[in-house]
């Protein structure tokens, strides 16, 4: 059996209705689960990018990689292991202000988990950290002894750690060499 590990794809493309229903839709028919997913502008004028992360083997996230290419508004698809990528998640936590003001156990657990109050009123606070998805889920469940009452955590934002982003080099690819557009999606191991 082939061995599961997290992937996170970066998917390229215009910003055109209905092409987030076409790329999951990509991932229902294979059967992956998205644990995470994030649409952004990208340092690309005119050019969107998608953030997906899934639990999978390195097979079937190349087979998927060369499904959602064959979407007509995607530029290019990219897979990346942990490894190979920096990536955050911020989360926010609302607890009551009272228990905040009872103690200084929660402005401790603020302190040691490096978060930052967002906002205080007499009946709420907001409380946001920004960290690995391992790391907002401890905040949460210190401060949960004390009542959150709203919790939310965005999807993940991820960098490569190549110098530049290989969508351009993509690009300069396609104008210097008119490459054909059935070519293998990119990792790092291409």
């Amino acid at each position: 059996m082939a061995i599961q590990q997290e992937f996170t794809f970066t998917i390229f493309s215009e910003n055109h209705v209905g092409l987030l229903n076409q790329i999951t839709s990509v991932f229902t028919r294979r059967h992956l689960n998205i644990e995470s997913l994030t649409t952004s502008e990208s340092a690309i004028l005119g050019i969107h990018k998608f953030t997906i992360v899934v639990f999978s083997n390195q097979e079937e996230v190349e087979k998927t990689a060369k499904q959602i290419e064959k979407k007509i508004d995607v530029i290019k698809c990219f897979y990346f292991k942990a490894d190979e990528i920096i990536h955050q998640e911020v989360a926010l936590y609302k607890v009551p202000t009272e228990m905040i003001l009872n103690g200084n156990e929660i402005e401790n657990i603020v302190r040691k988990y490096s978060a930052r109050i967002l906002e205080i009123t007499s009946e709420y606070t907001v409380i946001e950290k920004t960290g690995h998805k391992s790391e907002t889920q401890e905040l949460f469940e210190q401060l949960d002894q004390y009542g959150v009452t709203q919790f939310t955590r965005s999807g993940r934002i991820a960098i490569t750690k190549l110098k530049t982003e290989l969508l351009e080099k993509y690009l300069k690819k396609l104008d210097f060499d008119d490459i054909d557009y059935e070519d293998e999606p990119t990792s790092l191991y291409n």
